[in-house]
């Protein structure tokens, strides 16, 4: 967890595959930015309602299933739009590309709003920077807060490692190129929120990890 002026960030490990939820909290207005809603709508919902927060908006790294099963849901409950890369919009709506089809019930999902390399979204009375990062899916993207020295790396980047490449429109020569050229080349004290295990750094990343060298 980060605090940095008025902006916190949160996360929770859900769904078979430990998959990290995080969330965006404006702790001024209580509003929440939900970012990759993992496999547990209950349980996400409930915390917002817990701790009071209100949701401004769903963001999505990636399409695939385990970070997308509570997305459909969710939206509805708290009536919010949901927010992806455009060129994952195929993917979100294939479950054999998004994986569900064979790893867990069958899910596709159709984003309210589509995203770009670049878009600046105001949420939660914050700017959250698209930063497009195509090489575990085709349309995967990461999210930079500049206000909070934070980056939500989706399955981009990992601590000390990245995100597999034989899936359905991975490519690893994608993936080396969005590590080096768009994500080292943040801040060395960008403090990375990846999809999987525990956070890291932008500086520790540029020492070790393979994808630097």
């Amino acid at each position: 967890m980060i605090r940095m002026n008025k902006i916190k960030i949160e996360g929770a490990v859900l769904g078979m595959l430990g998959t990290n939820c995080y969330f965006i909290e404006n702790t001024e207005t209580d509003e929440v930015v939900i970012v990759d809603p993992a496999d547990d709508a209950g349980a996400i919902g409930d915390w917002c309602r817990n701790n009071r927060k209100k949701p401004a908006a769903i963001l999505l790294t990636h399409g695939h299933y385990d970070h997308i099963l509570a997305a459909e849901e969710l939206g509805k409950a708290f009536s919010v739009k949901i927010y992806a890369a455009e060129a994952e919009q195929a993917l979100l709506e294939d479950a054999s590309m998004n994986l569900s089809a064979a790893w867990s019930r069958p899910v596709t999902l159709k984003a309210d709003e589509f995203l770009r390399d670049g878009d600046i979204l105001s949420m939660a009375g914050t700017e959250i920077e698209v930063i497009a990062t195509p090489g575990h899916t085709a349309g995967g993207v990461c999210y930079y807060i500049k206000e909070a020295g934070a980056l939500l790396s989706g399955d981009t980047l990992f601590a000390g490692s990245y995100g597999r490449t034989d899936f359905p429109t991975s490519s690893m020569s994608d993936l080396a190129h969005s590590v080096r050229e768009r994500l080292l080349t943040l801040p060395e004290d960008t403090l990375v929120y990846p999809g999987h295990g525990e956070g890291t750094s932008i500086g520790y990343e540029k020492l070790y990890n393979p994808l630097s060298r």
